[in-house]
């Protein structure tokens, strides 16, 4: 994505000051033509914000799907976009709502930013770091890393040029985090809650990021997108829900959202959760744990930093990225040879191969409500499938095979996101309501939630060092049976 042409405005709004402003234009697959606000266009030209060029959107997916090369560099800038097509619809079409240019610009950066505390093949990095600290979320790194993008910048004073006080950086750094709207203290825009559910919707997942994310991974993994995103926009305003401004849509589009939750799933089924590749991803979750202790990052100050504690450090996880897969398959270095075999082994596909997989009973469902109950039952399932080899006549130990627990959902668990949406008619465009069961479709899904239990052969033949596929083909026989 490249800027193409640029056109020169005269802004004098509600900023502190006028000034002559720039808009660069950029051509992207999905959106088409998108200008950018010249302040977008100073954080775009960060490193903090250049290191997204070099982390794949869908990670592990590109060793699936060919066509997912898309990075998170080009999905920040459609959120920036689809951030502010949002809110100037709803600033043009409810001049009551008092939404200013600078309310516009302060949602377009947290679209633009909200990715920047992504590591290392994104969603498998941080469970990487679940390995060591329990409950870290990329978010926090995107706070910390916008801080250190706007410090190491200088763009303290040209936010100010346009406008921005700190009670503005607040209200960025706020919707960067996508605060719920229960429970939570907003000090940016407390007169202004509905400004939240833009960039990272709390309430029903209905937001910018989405939209796009949705849109471009579905582009590039050529799965048809049902879901109209300009629809919603079109249609969205905001309204009172039992006495909450929020943002709402008109009756007709209940489908068009069933469409959006609809290709969720369906792109969490076919590619997120592809069977090859989460067993890509648990290989790369392997090797980042062989390669922990002898990758050294240089941080600031000098200081090096190990893989899981460059978040510690912004100057050094700004220097973090894909790359570290090439490094460490390219390696010299002894101390990483076992890292670097498991990933020779994924550019050569002698990966774990795929033996089936089932629905989990009522019971297991129960017992994987915590974290100890999950390993138990991988545990269970591994010694239910060497006993049902050995009465086979094949002899089969319990590291064999690998045992992976698959959820996916309409982003609520078991529950319906659209019943937190709110909904208004033709008639009376000012007033909406939640539905409730007996208005939603009769061909709505009844069920929001799925899980699979899946297990893959990972014994290695001793002579090959390859997978071994004369005891996959016996053993296939035998598990199918017991699945």
């Amino acid at each position: 994505m490249t800027a193409e042409s640029s056109k020169t405005l005269k802004k004098t709004s509600s900023m502190d000051l006028p000034i002559m402003m720039t808009y660069k234009v950029f051509n992207d697959p999905i959106h088409g033509t998108v200008p950018l606000h010249p302040l977008l266009v100073r954080m775009i030209d960060t490193p903090q914000f250049q290191r997204l060029r070099y982390m794949k959107q869908l990670g592990g997916c590109y060793f699936v799907y060919p066509g997912a090369s898309h990075n998170r560099f080009e999905h920040s800038i459609g959120v920036a976009h689809l951030a502010g097509e949002l809110v100037k619809a709803l600033q043009t079409r409810q001049t009551n709502l008092d939404i200013t240019d600078k309310d516009v610009l302060c949602v377009q950066i947290a679209g633009l930013c909200h990715d920047l505390g992504h590591g290392p093949f994104s969603h498998q990095f941080e469970t990487f770091i679940h390995l060591t600290r329990p409950g870290w979320k990329h978010e926090e790194a995107s706070l910390e890393m916008f801080d250190h993008m706007v410090e190491s910048n200088d763009l303290e004073e040209i936010m100010k040029e346009h406008g921005l006080k700190r009670r503005d950086v607040t209200f960025i750094k706020e919707m960067i985090e996508g605060r719920s709207p229960e429970g939570s203290t907003f000090e940016g825009r407390p007169d202004k809650l509905f400004l939240y559910e833009i960039v990272a919707n709390k309430r029903n997942g209905i937001d910018v990021d989405k939209f796009d994310y949705l849109a471009r991974d579905a582009h590039h993994l050529g799965i048809n997108a049902s879901f109209d995103h300009l629809r919603f926009i079109h249609f969205a305003r905001v309204c009172k829900v039992d006495g909450i401004q929020q943002i709402c849509t008109r009756d007709k589009e209940v489908d068009n959202l069933y469409d959006l939750f609809h290709l969720r799933y369906l792109l969490h089924r076919r590619a997120y959760q592809h069977k090859v590749n989460k067993i890509i991803e648990s290989m790369i979750l392997e090797a980042f744990e062989e390669a922990d202790q002898h990758i050294q990052i240089e941080g600031s100050g000098g200081k090096k930093f190990k893989l899981s504690t460059a978040i510690e450090d912004m100057e050094a996880y700004t220097k973090l990225n894909d790359d570290v897969f090439g490094q460490i398959l390219h390696s010299p270095n002894p101390q990483l040879a076992k890292a670097k075999k498991i990933l020779k082994r994924i550019v050569s596909r002698q990966h774990s191969r795929f033996l089936g997989e089932t629905k989990p009973t009522k019971a297991m469902i129960t017992e994987m409500k915590s974290v100890d109950g999950v390993e138990a039952l991988k545990l269970r399932r591994k010694k239910e499938l060497v006993e049902a080899c050995q009465d086979a006549g094949l002899t089969t130990i319990e590291d064999d095979f690998d045992v992976h627990i698959i959820k996916m959902d309409y982003g609520m668990k078991d529950k319906d996101p659209i019943m937190k949406m709110g909904f208004y008619s033709k008639s009376d465009p000012e007033t909406a309501v939640t539905l409730t069961e007996d208005q939603a479709s009769m061909f709505k899904p009844t069920c929001f939630s799925e899980q699979l239990i899946r297990v893959y052969w990972k014994k290695i033949d001793e002579t090959t060092q390859k997978i071994d596929k004369t005891g996959l083909r016996k053993v296939q026989k035998c598990v199918s049976q017991l699945l």
